[in-house]
């Protein structure tokens, strides 16, 4: 029964789109081609040149402050920073908190008083909020770099030694190319956010390009819920707007930690068939849920590769190495059609293929 309501909702999408006039049939299939690049297993990149990490990091620490140790996304790649780290026989610690900024800076002080090397502020831990520290940690030699907080196109902020960035504009264009190629040019969709990261303003730049651009008469609503409020609110949030809108087709977690909070809501509101839910960030169990059939599609992030690349950021910048901005952390679209490859349950570290490993190793020049 499934599989006949999907290939009848294939069906629908082929017919709308025949109907688009040239403007719109142009969006549409730049959209899908767009879906397609992104749905293939990414190749490794090289950020930079070699370089004998074990030796020149011999001594140095490094303090990692996460936006939430609560947000399993987050937590996986500080869990991967340490073990990575254990292996190129260098300290490596995370500061667990609960996304109060308070939290934020009494971990700056810890690291400061402790004879850390460098802070490494990720994925949301925004040093806006408590710049004084940031120049107080300086002051004491600690260097003090953002990670995975900022789009490529966005600036270091605060003053920090370093921002090492992700391509967060392609994963909101991705989110938006996924409805519209999927509805045939007919997104009405919901879109939860969370204003307060940075990367927030970086994706939803790249989605409102690609809807205005492709699909102008699409329709969406941008609705913000801060990270620390998801578990009261973003749930409440998707039923209200499942009641005021009957034509709702898509929900739009921007962090697919949302999910957990997303999927409920439409459940008991008995429109799992008519409201598909798109998402960024490829963190495992939200992997197993496009595996259940709750989430449709996730851009995923290699989670143990995006702890690869902020060491490899973070070393470089300690070791008096170039810094790396780009970090090259590729994206891949996850649906039912490749969830088999990520493995069952899912694992952080698959589905992308392995060459990323080897070529770390390489760019560290660890022994074989």
């Amino acid at each position: 029964m499934k599989r006949a309501t999907k290939m009848m909702g294939l069906a629908s999408a082929m017919v709308l789109a025949s109907l688009l006039p040239a403007a719109a049939q142009e969006g549409l299939e730049a959209s899908k081609q767009n879906i397609q690049n992104y749905s293939k297993i990414p190749d490794f990149v090289a950020p930079g040149e070699p370089f004998d990490a074990k030796t020149c990091m011999a001594g140095k620490k490094i303090f990692t402050i996460p936006a939430s140790s609560s947000i399993p996304f987050i937590k996986t790649i500080s869990d991967h920073k340490t073990k990575i780290a254990e292996q190129l026989g260098f300290e490596h610690m995370e500061w667990e908190n609960q996304g109060n900024p308070t939290q934020y800076i009494q971990g700056m002080e810890f690291a400061s008083n402790n004879g850390f090397s460098l802070v490494s502020l990720l994925a949301g831990a925004d040093p806006r909020f408590f710049e004084p520290q940031v120049m107080q940690t300086q002051a004491k030699g600690v260097k003090v770099v953002t990670s995975h907080l900022t789009g490529l196109e966005q600036d270091a902020p605060a003053g920090v030694d370093a921002a090492v960035a992700i391509d967060y504009r392609k994963a909101g264009e991705l989110m938006a190319d996924w409805t519209i190629a999927k509805t045939g040019g007919k997104t009405n969709a919901l879109v939860l956010v969370s204003n307060e990261a940075l990367s927030t303003d970086s994706i939803v730049s790249g989605l409102k390009e690609a809807f205005d651009t492709r699909c102008p008469d699409c329709k969406y609503e941008i609705v913000n819920v801060p990270i620390v409020e998801w578990a009261t609110k973003v749930q409440p949030t998707v039923a209200g707007a499942l009641q005021a809108n009957a034509d709702l087709n898509y929900v739009i977690p921007i962090y697919d930690s949302m999910s957990s909070f997303v999927t409920p809501a439409i459940a008991i509101a008995g429109r799992t068939e008519q409201v598909k839910v798109a998402t960024f960030n490829g963190t495992p169990f939200v992997l197993d849920l496009i595996r259940a059939g709750d989430v449709e599609m996730d851009i995923g992030e290699n989670l143990d590769w995006i702890a690869h690349a902020m060491l490899d950021a973070e070393m470089r910048l300690l070791c008096g190495k170039e810094t790396i901005r780009d970090s090259k952390v590729p994206l891949r679209i996850f649906t039912a059609e490749n969830i088999s490859e990520v493995g069952e349950p899912a694992d952080a570290a698959k589905g992308y293929g392995d060459a990323y490993v080897e070529g770390y190793r390489k760019l560290w020049q660890m022994a074989q």
